[in-house]
């Protein structure tokens, strides 16, 4: 009624009261009446906000990437920017104009004006994969750019969504990258079979030189065995000619003891006989009778064998000789 009104915002926004072309008050959340014929209440959110964004940029090798992304920022000088775009409101709280809109285009043209310069000197594939330093290079630009500074804007954070090739090359791109991950496939495998044979190739090396050890064990045994037997044999050998040789020194011993021996025996003979020789001489010259006599065998056997050599040596001389059988039988007896 009669042009006072009553206003109150959200704690988010920044309000200033104009009036008479001087800001009679300004601050976060403020509720207050007015008089509105001769009143001007500009809002300015001091929250973040996001400025989506979507553009087109060639590389260097003259190809069509879309980047697709979002900024964060926040207003920390309402004043200034109050100055370059009308936030102004009616008594319901809208704007009065479009000029709100106008800051995130401008954030926009600044954030693109900096992947230009980045996208054209990359080429397709550089620029696809360059997600993470174009987000960097885009927060350094803003940082430094006049235009922000004039804004009262901080930019907050960047995010790069996507970076996409038109449908063709990116089919080309594809398969041009398929046939690159076939290729390590088959590399792959190649290598897995490679190392598969090498590693067969060294398990029968392995089992070549196992072999190979195991013969030369066999051969060093053998060879040990052959020596030991050969060695036994020498020693049998050396058994063998020690015991002949004992042998022989025995036999040469026995045969000196027996020609010892008979050397004894036979001067023993030599002795007896040469006693014998020196007895005998002495009865050489004596009657046999006498003889007979000395020894004292004169028994009837005795005197009768006497007689008949006395008959037998007197044979000429007898005529005829008659012997009884008794006698006979008891001569034979």
């Amino acid at each position: 009624m009669f042009g006072i009104r009553y206003i109150k915002f959200d704690a988010n926004k920044y309000v200033i009261h104009y009036k008479g072309g001087k800001a009679k008050k300004e601050g976060k959340g403020l509720s207050f009446w007015y008089y509105e014929p001769t009143s001007s209440i500009v809002a300015i959110p001091s929250g973040s906000d996001d400025a989506p964004f979507i553009f087109e940029e060639f590389t260097s090798d003259y190809q069509s990437v879309t980047v697709q992304g979002q900024l964060t920022y926040q207003i920390n000088d309402p004043k200034q920017l109050a100055e370059l775009l009308d936030y102004t409101v009616d008594h319901r709280g809208k704007y009065t104009s479009d000029d709100f809109e106008k800051l995130s285009q401008r954030l926009v043209n600044e954030i693109q004006a900096a992947v230009k310069t980045l996208i054209q000197g990359s080429t397709l594939k550089e620029a696809i994969r360059s997600s993470s330093d174009m987000e960097q290079t885009i927060l350094d630009e803003l940082s430094i750019s006049e235009v922000v500074r004039l804004l009262g804007v901080k930019p907050l954070s960047i995010n790069i969504l996507a970076v996409k090739a038109v449908p063709e090359m990116a089919r080309a791109l594809e398969a041009q990258t398929r046939e690159a991950l076939q290729q390590e496939a088959d590399e792959a495998i190649y290598a897995r079979r490679k190392f598969a044979v090498e590693q067969e190739r060294t398990i029968k090396e392995s089992e070549l030189n196992t072999q190979i050890a195991v013969e030369e064990k066999k051969k060093q045994i053998s060879q040990k065995k052959m020596e030991a037997e050969i060695e036994k044999q020498e020693n049998q050998r050396k058994l063998r000619e020690m015991k002949i040789a004992a042998d022989i020194e025995v036999e040469n011993q026995r045969q000196q003891l027996i020609d010892l021996e008979a050397e004894n025996k036979r001067k023993q003979a030599d002795t007896e006989a040469y006693r014998l020789e020196k007895m005998m001489t002495q009865y050489k010259d004596v009657d046999w009778r006498t003889l007979m006599a000395l020894t004292g065998n004169s028994g009837s056997k005795e005197q009768i064998a006497i007689a008949f050599r006395e008959l037998a040596e007197n044979a000429q001389q007898i005529g005829t000789l008659n012997i009884t059988p008794d006698l006979l039988q008891d001569l034979m007896k």
